[in-house]
């Protein structure tokens, strides 16, 4: 059999028609609302119940060594809320795994595998395990346990004692992907990806170029979110878009 030797002319696929249920794994709070916020925004607008997983509690997130843990994961979950409610999106699901300090493990696999069997998603985002040069070790961890899960969750002799029916997602999408072949258009929902992004206050010196700063550098901010959405849709013909790797379970 010869390989596909043309395979990188063919057009990027067509968006998804919007799932009736959507899980998105993300290893700390405004991973998922960087990663695919535009495009949950427009599925939970269109009707779509979209499930929220955080998995590390967000309590090393910052850059001020003074701040409590503990008060910055409360003030973590509070933000998450916010920024849920911002995208429309149905529930949030925290693990409380402890920021920094998640592992790969046969635990992991089996805590994804029961969310997603209990969540019974169409449709699965989490954070491309693959991506090259990628620092953080939670964003790697996570993407390899979402995956290893959606494997788990649809094979019916994988962890049998949970009594849960075995559930495959129609497709997994990965988000900072090493080699993205599907984009969903967005330009109808950046606002309402800003705003879910500026509900995560805590994390404005960190990820967010002083954004909470002032008026300026919020306003900096969001331009450059825009920039990055319409230079992500120029490459596949709309307007503004989120870019994934498509996997088929």
């Amino acid at each position: 059999m010869t390989s596909d030797l043309y395979g990188e002319l063919r057009d990027t696929p067509p968006p998804l028609p919007t799932p009736g249920r959507a899980m998105a794994i993300g290893a700390h709070p405004d991973d998922i609302e960087f990663g695919a916020g535009g495009t949950l925004a427009k599925w939970a607008e269109a009707g779509c119940h979209v499930t929220m997983v955080i998995v590390t509690d967000g309590s090393k997130g910052t850059w001020d060594p003074n701040v409590s843990p503990t008060e910055l994961a409360e003030r973590r979950r509070t933000e998450q809320a916010e920024a849920a409610a911002a995208l429309g999106a149905a529930e949030i699901i925290h693990l409380g795994h402890i920021d920094g300090e998640l592992e790969v493990s046969m635990a992991l696999r089996e805590e994804m595998c029961r969310q997603i069997r209990l969540a019974t998603p169409d449709v699965l985002l989490t954070h491309d395990p693959w991506q090259r040069y990628q620092l953080h070790p939670d964003h790697r961890a996570t993407g390899t346990a979402a995956l290893d899960g959606v494997v788990a969750a649809r094979d019916p002799l994988f962890f049998p004692g949970q009594g849960l029916t075995p559930h495959r997602p129609g497709a997994v999408l990965l988000w900072s992907a090493e080699t993205p072949d599907h984009a969903e258009p967005i330009a109808t929902t950046i606002e309402a990806k800003i705003a879910a992004l500026l509900c995560h206050s805590s994390q404005g010196t960190t990820t967010m170029g002083d954004a909470h700063a002032g008026e300026e550098q919020r306003a900096a901010f969001a331009t450059r979110i825009r920039e990055w959405a319409a230079s992500a849709g120029e490459a596949v013909g709309h307007e503004m878009a989120e870019r994934f790797k498509r996997l088929t379970p």
